[in-house]
């Protein structure tokens, strides 16, 4: 290693420490500094960097033959080998050998139903050090409890930090809000950091994990990065490079069940067109006269924001856009043709999405279909999930909260009654019908108010999704 200067090889001997997140250097001859990520701590008199400055350092001093003591790092090498005997699948090897050229870091990209936690058991594996697994949801959480235990029970004892559990062991689970809380603790304590779902990772707050850990190993897996805020950009610098991608065509009748996307206009009827029209003028007066554009989820939030704050119009264009939105995810032909839908699939296993509470909670009642929101309670979402498993239940209708982090059971048709343009939600949807099983064909039906902004919003949508599988 040399100094900031390049003046050379440091002479003595550098200890390496880990302190509340960060990596500490002393020993080093006055004069002389540690490049960066290294700043001078006034409190201390040391060299303070990130944690995750951990394998870099690593690394440069081992390059220059820098002697060096490592009293930093807590984690302990594993002997792991699945009890669950399962061959990779071609393109599962592809992505491992990609993570390992890439020198053990970095992002898989696989559709939902494709396999992504097979990847990370293996690599978890390879990798033969202690493992953190960082997963959004309580209910993920828990799920991968089960798969790691059944892998791994007879080895290591998994543990749990998240939801009322606080038990850390050599290979353990946790959630994004419980890791923010907990890591700079616990950061020592894992040679390899797997992020289930990782495109949560580069929020403000969750950025943060990553640069706490020491984990000089580390797997990234999503069926889709990019973020509508550009936040994806920074998956490199937390936790490495895209190394592979497939996308639902990719695998679709080889790997994935066969599937094909079919959108149907709704029209409106002419008193519904009457009462958009009004609502539609009030709410794109608004939006001209603030200048407001309105293509992403950010685009909405500074209107709610700029609405919620002006005294000259705001009121009216917030229950404006309720009003359109309203008419458009509830107009009259759309129920119809849900109706038929779902008689034309009595047979199968059909999800329902739309967006907002209160249209699955409206759409429940109507069709006497079960319900699940995220204000359903566990067992009760449970009981519901087992019964639809079974097939006591032929159809279920859900918000946002079965996009991720729920273990879905086998469908084949999905319906969307309403969602935003976000290629994530549309590719998470898809995802859940695409589950493999012998002689099944999925459908995506997309219901589409047309003369409305569900016009736009599916086309961006549609549009995201060619970009990204292209």
């Amino acid at each position: 290693m040399r100094n900031s200067a390049g003046s050379g090889i440091f002479n003595g001997v550098i200890s390496l420490r880990y302190e509340a997140g960060t990596l500490l250097a002393s020993g080093l001859p006055d004069g002389e500094r540690p490049p960066e990520p290294f700043i001078r701590d006034p409190r201390t008199r040391e060299w303070r960097a990130p944690a995750s400055a951990y394998r870099e350092v690593s690394l440069a001093l081992r390059e220059t033959e820098t002697p060096y003591t490592d009293d930093a790092a807590a984690f302990e090498k594993l002997v792991l080998e699945s009890r669950v005997a399962l061959e990779p699948r071609p393109y599962q090897r592809e992505a491992l050998a990609a993570w390992r050229r890439s020198g053990l870091r970095g992002v898989v990209v696989l559709p939902t139903g494709a396999g992504k936690t097979a990847v990370a058991m293996s690599a978890i594996e390879r990798v033969g050090r202690s493992t953190l697994v960082v997963v959004p949801t309580l209910a993920l959480m828990k799920q991968w409890y089960s798969i790691l235990s059944d892998a791994f029970g007879s080895s290591v004892t998994v543990g749990l930090l998240g939801g009322g559990y606080h038990e850390i062991t050599p290979l353990t689970v946790t959630t994004y809000d419980s890791a923010y809380i907990h890591m700079e603790r616990y950061g020592d304590r894992f040679g390899f950091a797997v992020y289930d779902e990782v495109h949560h990772l580069p929020a403000a707050k969750n950025a943060i994990i990553p640069k706490m850990m020491l984990a000089p190993y580390s797997l990234g897996l999503t069926a889709t990065p990019e973020r509508p805020d550009g936040g994806h950009g920074l998956l490199p610098e937390l936790v490495g490079p895209v190394v592979y991608r497939r996308s639902p065509e990719d695998l679709a009748g080889t790997y994935l069940a066969p599937y094909e996307l079919i959108r149907l206009p709704i029209e409106l009827t002419a008193h519904e067109r009457y009462e958009y029209a009004q609502a539609d003028a009030v709410y794109r007066d608004f939006l001209n006269k603030h200048r407001l554009s309105m293509r992403s989820s950010e685009d909405w939030q500074r209107f709610i924001l700029v609405a919620s704050t002006s005294h000259s119009g705001g009121r009216e264009a917030l229950l404006a856009a309720r009003r359109r939105r309203e008419i458009q995810a509830g107009a009259m032909r759309k129920g119809a043709t849900l109706e038929t839908l779902l008689r034309r699939h009595w047979g199968d296993r059909c999800i329902v999405f739309t967006k907002s509470v209160e249209e699955v909670y409206a759409m429940s009642r109507r069709f006497l279909i079960p319900g699940v929101t995220y204000e359903t309670p566990a067992r009760e979402r449970k009981e519901i999930l087992d019964r639809f498993r079974e097939g006591r239940y032929r159809a279920i209708i859900a918000s946002d909260v079965l996009n991720e982090g729920v273990d879905v059971p086998d469908a084949n048709v999905a319906i969307i009654l309403a969602g935003s343009a976000s290629h994530r939600e549309y590719v998470q949807r898809l995802g859940r019908i695409l589950r493999p099983k012998e002689g099944k064909n999925a459908l995506l039906y997309e219901l589409v108010t047309t003369a409305t902004g569900e016009e736009g919003t599916s086309r961006r949508r549609r549009e995201a999704f060619r970009g990204a599988t292209a």
